[in-house]
């Protein structure tokens, strides 16, 4: 099947780097409205079947765009919330987020043992968005959006995509309402595209043609 992580638009927290990720968030701001309705465009021209989404209001409101060509309703899942900042929530000097991300880069490297203070381990960030993937898996669908969160997509697809190295997930950046595309199955996950970026993959979808698909701009 055919998976799209899609990061929620902007908001205030992204223009203050705020590590924002308790409920319900901050919502989006005009420009996030902006980029949710465009990619929601660039989504209308996809054969989606489902979009999930987590409970925080960026996300909502992104996955609501995203769904509504097609006439689908928004699943939301808690699990699929962004890593969360535990004693650092709404910090914005440099030194917490330079934790944070850190603490992420660390999980991606194989410290899942780590616990970000005051939060949640990586053993079980990485368990809570497996399950949501599994359960979409289950449902049969051949193509599904998951609208979720910068952090928490780029550890879950560095680890489960079997064609990048965990180790580059410091350098790989989300922009809002950036793309993470990837095709397979639990346990086979190919990577196909990071935003722009094409990404070599073995084909594994019946028209899924060498080097992937890019998404229409």
């Amino acid at each position: 099947m055919q998976l799209h992580l899609i990061r929620h638009g902007q908001t205030p927290s992204n223009l203050t780097h705020a590590l924002d990720t308790a409920a319900p968030g901050a919502p989006l701001t005009a420009e996030g409205e902006r980029q949710a309705a465009a990619v929601g465009r660039v989504f209308a021209g996809r054969p989606l079947q489902a979009v999930y989404a987590s409970h925080l209001t960026r996300a909502q409101q992104t996955a609501a765009e995203v769904a509504a060509p097609h006439g689908l309703e928004v699943l939301t899942r808690h699990d699929l919330r962004e890593i969360l900042a535990g004693d650092l929530e709404m910090r914005t000097d440099e030194p917490s987020v330079e934790r944070y991300l850190g603490t992420m880069v660390a999980w991606a490297a194989g410290d899942l043992d780590r616990v970000m203070p005051g939060g949640e381990s990586g053993h079980d960030t990485l368990a809570r968005y497996d399950r949501v993937v599994a359960e979409v898996v289950a449902t049969g669908v051949r193509e599904a959006a998951l609208v979720s969160h910068g952090a928490i997509i780029r550890f879950w697809a560095v680890l489960r995509g079997t064609n990048l190295d965990p180790t580059s997930a410091a350098d790989r950046w989300l922009d809002n309402t950036g793309v993470v595309s990837l095709v397979g199955e639990p346990g086979d996950w190919q990577v196909t595209q990071w935003q722009d970026e094409v990404v070599a993959h073995r084909s594994a979808t019946p028209g899924d043609g060498p080097g992937g698909q890019p998404l229409p701009a």
